[in-house]
């Protein structure tokens, strides 16, 4: 179920415990105890290759556990960006919504916790001075609470 708990700028990142502190801090154990493993494998002067084919093997689901989040984060921005379009094209005048369609995607991330009063306004600022996404975070005073983030 999603939080719905006033989201501000302080508060807006979040975590899944079991994604960042379960999972992550499993796969990272693993590395070490494998590279230790292999150290040890090293100082006595014997080659294992089980030990060596673990140490690729934990490395490989630290890399494979990366890129499932940065597909899911990837697919979710792009879907932001889409909704961020379509929001902009129905509240700003249409000159400044085709100025919008330029925004980075990072910029229409940003963009989507401003209220629909300040949103004319931050983009106008946004495309004048290539504001980054934490700059729009912070200036938004009116937040739009988003909860169903990755």
């Amino acid at each position: 179920m999603a939080d719905t708990s006033s989201q501000s700028y302080a508060n807006h990142r979040r975590l899944d415990p079991s994604f960042h502190f379960m999972l992550f801090g499993l796969f990272a154990v693993n590395a070490v105890i494998t590279v230790l493993a292999l150290i040890r494998m090293f100082r006595g002067h014997t080659f294992d290759f089980a030990t060596l084919w673990n140490v690729v093997m934990a490395i490989t689901f630290l890399l494979f556990l990366f890129k499932l989040r940065l597909y899911a984060l990837h697919n979710q921005d792009r879907l932001i960006r889409l909704e961020e379009q379509l929001r902009m094209k129905a509240l700003l005048p249409a000159t400044l919504a085709t100025r919008a369609m330029g925004l980075k995607p990072s910029q229409c991330v940003a963009l989507r916790f401003a209220s629909d009063e300040e949103l004319p306004g931050l983009v106008q600022q946004t495309l004048d001075e290539d504001l980054q996404n934490e700059q729009i975070k912070k200036r938004i005073q009116n937040w739009r609470a988003d909860y169903f983030r990755v």
